[in-house]
């Protein structure tokens, strides 16, 4: 047979789309061509196969070689195709069956001895080639990981020739067994938080109803230490959602250091990222900072520090959950619903309105700090908490004194579940014409309301906002409408910074 045809998976995003292998065998001077938009890598794959096959004792046919990588307008890049190039090869020299193949799909770089590499994307490709209904066969070492996905069947073999001889029916490659996820939580504990019962409370509606949180008070009073207690009380991702981190951190080359599996990322950027480093980027783009976030927290310490252009760029992730990243020849959708947390100064030199500290910074100083944040970007953080500073005999107590993470996590998650039943989402994200059927309210409660937003001089998106942070409080207290104790609590948290 002249002709073979072997599956394999390109890396698109998160997706990983179909691609066939076509190899054929022709007679003529001998040549090596591979055809359908090759990049550099993939092109000198040729290389790559040619050794693997004669080091793992097949022969290397002395023909006319034609490889095509369908279909021909999708970008085929890194050393993934390694593997199935190298098995059509095979196939079409009479080494391998043809028939043998049908039912799989292969993903893997090669190395010279014909031992099988790992690839990034694994996860993606066992994603899709489950929803085909094949096998995905790759490299041992990651099979674990790839297992995890839900109805996939992972062979795992660690060179060419292990694989030929599985083909050939000589000997029988079993199904990867997935990885045992870690189970325990490694987040820090809300209980060691001292005072601020005000910001503990913020930081529990913000957790309750997936809200964007903005902490604001002098240096050293908590706001990196409450940022960090979040995830911790949040509750275990769902299992659609951990797929898609798992996807993402697979892409990061990570896969083979599985975190637990249904944990919450908490990111922590420096303010001197690159909006490249936040969004992702790159000539092949590649997930950023706010999609590494996807599905937990992205903590934004020193706020007015970051460039206004990056903190511009997480308006539209923020609405969304998603973003994409347009090039020339690549264009790529990543997912990125995070929930912000920030945390800032109130003024330059850190003590504007500190009762043991006077501020040292001038009003036309104050104001441009401030400058350095948008009005369209603060309108779409939910709570504006103020921290203060505790008492020094306060800060010596050995206990915080406050619930710890497990005792909020459990209000928290059945806050969640009540919003889940009702409506299928967390109030944090239900459209304005959700949002009016499921903040119903008495008509003093809606003129208050009014005239609140009069007076405070709110946007349109603004309102929509007080009212899911009001309908949050409202489910954490088990009530079925909006009353207006909490429409007064949600318009305590727009307080201007």
């Amino acid at each position: 047979m002249d002709l073979s045809v072997v599956l394999s998976r390109a890396l698109t995003g998160i997706d990983a789309p179909l691609v066939r292998v076509e190899t054929h065998l022709s007679n003529g001077l001998p040549a090596f061509n591979i055809v359908g938009l090759p990049e550099t890598t993939v092109r000198e794959s040729k290389d790559r196969v040619r050794c693997a096959i004669i080091n793992s004792y097949f022969e290397f046919p002395d023909r006319r070689i034609t490889i095509n990588l369908a279909p021909a307008d999708l970008p085929k890049e890194g050393g993934r195709f390694d593997l199935p190039i190298a098995l059509g090869i095979l196939t079409a020299s009479g080494q391998i069956p043809q028939d043998r193949l049908l039912a799989h799909e292969f993903l893997g770089e090669l190395a010279l001895d014909g031992a099988i590499r790992a690839v990034p994307g694994c996860v993606a490709a066992a994603v899709a080639a489950s929803d085909a209904q094949r096998a995905l066969v790759m490299d041992s070492d990651n099979a674990a990981t790839a297992a995890l996905v839900p109805g996939s069947r992972i062979l795992g073999a660690a060179d060419l020739l292990t694989l030929a001889a599985h083909l050939n029916g000589a000997v029988t490659l079993a199904p990867t067994q997935p990885l045992a996820p870690k189970t325990q939580r490694d987040y820090p504990d809300l209980g060691e938080v001292i005072g601020q019962e005000a910001a503990r409370r913020a930081l529990e509606i913000a957790a309750s109803g997936g809200h964007s949180l903005l902490f604001t008070g002098p240096p050293g009073t908590g706001k990196t230490l409450l940022a960090s207690r979040l995830p911790g009380i949040l509750p275990d991702l769902q299992a659609g959602e951990a797929l898609q981190v798992l996807a993402i951190r697979d892409i990061q080359r990570n896969a083979g250091q599985i975190p637990a599996l249904f944990e919450r990322p908490f990111r922590n950027p420096h303010h001197s990222a690159s909006p490249a480093a936040l969004a992702g980027g790159g000539s092949r783009p590649q997930p950023g900072e706010i999609s590494l976030a996807h599905g937990g927290v992205l903590f934004l310490d020193e706020l007015p520090e970051f460039s206004r252009h990056c903190l511009e760029m997480l308006r539209e992730p923020l609405e969304s959950g998603e973003i994409t990243l347009s090039r020339a020849r690549y264009k790529a959708t990543y997912p990125a619903r995070f929930q912000l947390v920030a945390a800032m100064n109130p003024c330059p030199c850190g003590f504007l309105g500190d009762p043991e500290k006077a501020c040292r910074c001038s009003p036309d100083q104050i104001q441009r700090y401030h400058g350095r944040i948008s009005g369209p970007f603060l309108d779409r953080i939910d709570l504006h908490v103020p921290v203060v500073r505790l008492p020094t005999g306060r800060l010596l107590q050995t206990d915080g004194g406050g619930e710890s993470s497990s005792v909020v996590r459990a209000r928290v998650a059945a806050t969640i579940d009540r919003q889940l039943q009702r409506q299928g989402c967390t109030n944090a994200r239900l459209k304005p014409e959700q949002l009016i059927l499921r903040c119903a309210m008495p008509s003093r409660e809606r003129q208050f309301l009014e005239h609140a937003a009069e007076r405070m001089h709110l946007s349109g998106r603004s309102v929509h906002r007080v009212l899911k942070v009001a309908r949050t409080i409202a489910d954490m207290a088990q009530a079925k409408c909006v009353d207006g104790g909490h429409i007064r609590e949600a318009l305590a948290y727009r307080a201007p910074v």
